[in-house]
């Protein structure tokens, strides 16, 4: 099936997204932001004739054009996706969705409404390390889940409190909902449906009005519980995923990059205990979770099973930022 795109948000994640479309064959019809030269360079930069336009509708409503990539600034999200929607695209809209939960809500409503296939972009979901730990996990052969243990983080960048990740109005809040709501997403894809037991939420360094630290305590339906921190005082960029099982212990570290080399480990207990047996996998190659995040929407699209987050699993993970919000 032939497809034809629309991107929404010319930045760096929309570029991602726009780069991901051509490795997977789909031909970008339009791109569009309110900023109409990050939309000329980002369209001097993609193949064949592609439209340049400062209004969504006219993006989405180009003929052909039957895939929406939504990825500006937090409170556009939603109502941007919604507006493709009822142009009969399917959209893949970057995460948070929304800048709010009941604005995500109504996104959810739309893709009903609309019968169309929207997901959410939890690239993280992709990285292949991920994916192999979660079938570890699903395949049992280390026992039960215990818990989880999350850390994620980087240190900002000068000027940073005058981004509009730092502007509530624009962003929603801060660390939490930037890089924190991926590992919310992550125990899900693990561990299941989780509700929240515990929440701080700091702003230590940075002269801002979002916080830049939060520190969730999580509890999965069968049990398992987990501990994630999400920071922008982290300094030198981390990434890191521990998943402790009866049986053994599987842990991803790095997402390529400046977060270090994509790495799985996994530690499987011996009868009689004592040291593990240890094996480790790495992906040194470039991060590729924004092309197979791309081919599984295309799968789901086309009828097939996929395992990328629907808006229903953005609600889920939402619920929980919102929860945080409000204590």
């Amino acid at each position: 099936m032939t497809h034809r795109a629309a991107v929404a948000g010319c930045g760096l994640v929309g570029s991602k997204r726009a780069f991901a479309l051509v490795e997977a064959e789909v031909e970008i019809a339009a791109v569009y932001d309110t900023d109409l030269e990050k939309a000329r360079e980002l369209a001097s930069r993609l193949p064949g004739q592609v439209a340049i336009t400062d209004n969504a509708l006219e993006a989405f409503s180009m003929q052909g054009v039957d895939i929406a990539i939504v990825a500006t600034t937090h409170v556009a999200l939603a109502p941007t996706a919604i507006t493709a929607l009822e142009c009969d695209c399917h959209v893949l809209v970057e995460k948070p969705g929304a800048s709010t939960l009941a604005g995500l809500a109504e996104l959810a409503e739309a893709a009903t409404k609309h019968s169309q296939v929207v997901r959410v972009g939890f690239n993280h979901r992709f990285h292949p390390a991920i994916t192999m730990a979660r079938d570890l996990v699903a395949g049992e052969e280390l026992g039960t889940l215990m818990n989880v243990r999350g850390r994620y983080g980087h240190g900002g960048r000068k000027g940073y409190e005058e981004e509009w990740r730092a502007d509530r109005s624009l962003s929603g809040g801060g660390e939490l909902i930037d890089q924190g709501l991926h590992l919310i997403d992550l125990t899900r894809f693990v561990a299941g449906d989780v509700y929240l037991e515990y929440s701080e939420l700091r702003t230590d360094y940075w002269d801002i009005e979002v916080e830049d630290n939060a520190f969730l305590a999580l509890r999965a339906e069968g049990g398992a519980f987990a501990w994630l921190h999400t920071s922008w005082t982290e300094w030198k960029n981390l990434f890191s995923f521990e998943i402790a099982l009866q049986g053994g212990k599987v842990e991803v570290t790095g997402l390529g990059g400046s977060y270090g080399t994509e790495r799985l480990t996994v530690h499987r207990m011996l009868p009689e205990m004592g040291p593990p047996l240890t094996t480790c996998w790495e992906w040194p190659r470039p991060d590729e979770s924004w092309l197979r995040e791309v081919e599984d929407m295309l799968e789901a699209i086309e009828g097939r099973s996929s395992q990328g987050a629907d808006v229903s699993d953005g609600v889920a993970a939402f619920r929980i930022v919102d929860q945080a919000y409000r204590r």
